[in-house]
């Protein structure tokens, strides 16, 4: 009966344009319970707030798996998954079609009043990128530059989707999250590039 609570179609739901290619989206994969537990479950780890070269930013964070170092430009083993966390990983393997043990890393993100994330694309020794969003509802932005300038869209993310970036959206496109005005949590689930497997073979 648990895991039918994190089983959904592979089949993401279409997106109209101008999104990037490479970007896919599904509302409602979770029940709301399974939401509401794995909130609570992130609340109960060690949450540290994210550190990038001697900065400390708003959002509070916990790693499996792997983690990444901004103040040193270094990957190091993290923890390995909970057992309560492997029901969201073959959320987000079925969704994006990647396999489960190919999901390597978790990043744990809660987002409280006034806490965001600013423009950047993930590190280049992850892949696949696929998030799940709890809590408040946020926006997803994403630009990438055209000229002098950048080309802009949005997708709105409500509690309890998911998405994937991929191919152009992953690789050419810098998203972003505005400052939430209510608490957000989120799950971050990366598949290793081929990069990241050499440098850590």
């Amino acid at each position: 009966m648990q895991a039918d609570l994190f089983d959904i179609s592979p089949s993401p739901q279409p997106l109209p344009p101008p999104l990037p290619d490479g970007l896919s989206f599904r509302d409602d994969v979770l029940e709301p319970m399974v939401e509401t537990a794995l909130i609570a479950a992130i609340d109960s780890l060690p949450l540290a707030p994210f550190r990038f070269q001697g900065w400390l930013g708003k959002r509070l964070t916990h790693s499996f798996g792997w983690s990444y170092d901004f103040d040193r430009g270094e990957v190091a083993a993290a923890p390995p998954m909970p057992d309560w966390l492997l029901g969201a990983r073959r959320t987000a393997a079925n969704f994006s079609s990647v396999p489960e043990q190919h999901l390597v890393q978790a990043l744990l993100i809660r987002y409280d009043p006034g806490a965001g994330i600013g423009w950047h694309r993930d590190r280049p020794i992850f892949g696949h990128v696929v998030g799940l969003s709890l809590g408040a509802p946020a926006t997803l932005r994403l630009r990438r530059r055209v000229g002098s300038g950048f080309q802009r869209c949005s997708l709105p993310l409500p509690p309890r989707s998911i998405y994937h970036l991929t191919g152009d959206a992953r690789h050419l496109w810098e998203h972003s999250i505005a400052p939430m005005a209510a608490p957000r949590w989120s799950i971050t689930f990366r598949s290793l590039s081929d990069k990241g497997r050499r440098m850590l073979e």
